[in-house]
C-alpha cells in the first residue's frame, strides 16, 4: 500500500464486522507498534490484546458507563448545538462513539496500550498510532479511544491482570475489525486555518483547500 493513502485513509473505523483477526495480522500489527520512537529507547510500554468473549464482557459495561458520562457531561452542549445547527457531521461523529459502547463485546480485537514513565504520552501514542496503520495495510479499521482510563482505569487494570503498584498507567485502547463502509480521506479544516509560522497567528505561507492526495487532489505540475 502507498504510505500517503494509508496517512490519508486511517481514520476512525467504529463499524465493523464480527470476523476474527488472522494471527499473522496482529503479529505485524504489534510488531510495528515496538518500532515506533520510543524517549530515550526506554520503551516502557505494554501491549495487551483481548480477544476472550468473557474478558470484553466485562469491560464492556465500565466503558458503556464512562461514555455515557461523557454524553450527560462534556457532550451534551456539544450535542446540543450541533442538534440546533442541523450539523449532521458532529452528530453522525457522536453517533458512531455510541455505536462502539453499545457494541464493545462484539468488536473482535481489542488492543490495550500501558504506559509508564511516560506522562506526555510522546513514546506511546506513536506506537498506537504504528499499529493502526499497520492494521490499515490488511485492510483493518481501528479506532482509538481513552474513555476507560479516563472513567475506570484502575477496575479494567484489575480485570486485565495489570500489576498493582508497578507504575503502569492506562493510556488508551483500540478496538480493530474488518469495517462495514468503504474507506476514505476524512473531511479536515484546511492547512492553512490551522497552521502557522514562526509566530501564533503568523499564515503559514502557503493554501492548500484540499487534500493533496485522493480522487480530490490536484494535478502534480
Amino acid at each position: 500500500m502507498d504510505l500517503f493513502e494509508a496517512l490519508y485513509t486511517t481514520r476512525a473505523m467504529r463499524r465493523v464486522k464480527p470476523d476474527p483477526i488472522p494471527a499473522d495480522v496482529q503479529e505485524r500489527i504489534l510488531d510495528a507498534a515496538v518500532r515506533a520512537p520510543s524517549g530515550g529507547n526506554t520503551q516502557g510500554w505494554r501491549f495487551l490484546l483481548v480477544d476472550d468473549p468473557a474478558v470484553k464482557a466485562e469491560l464492556g459495561p465500565l466503558y458503556r458507563e464512562g461514555l455515557g458520562r461523557l454524553f450527560d457531561g462534556h457532550y451534551k452542549p456539544m450535542r446540543e448545538r450541533a442538534e440546533a445547527a442541523g450539523d449532521t457531521q458532529t452528530l453522525s461523529v457522536l453517533k458512531s462513539a455510541k455505536h462502539l459502547a453499545d457494541n464493545f463485546e462484539a468488536y473482535p480485537l481489542l488492543l490495550f496500550a500501558l504506559t509508564r514513565n511516560d506522562p506526555s504520552g510522546g513514546s506511546i501514542f506513536p506506537s498506537v498510532w504504528s499499529a493502526q496503520l499497520a492494521a490499515r495495510a490488511f485492510g483493518v479499521g481501528s479506532a482509538l479511544t481513552t474513555v476507560l482510563g479516563l472513567f475506570h482505569g484502575a477496575a479494567a487494570m484489575k480485570i486485565l491482570g495489570v500489576p498493582e503498584g508497578k507504575g503502569w498507567e492506562l493510556a488508551c485502547m483500540v478496538t480493530f475489525g474488518y469495517p462495514t463502509g468503504r474507506w476514505g480521506v476524512a473531511e479536515r479544516k484546511p492547512v492553512h486555518e490551522v497552521s502557522y509560522r514562526n509566530r501564533w497567528g503568523e499564515p503559514v505561507g502557503f493554501e492548500i483547500p484540499g487534500p493533496l492526495w485522493g480522487p480530490s487532489a490536484a494535478p502534480e505540475a
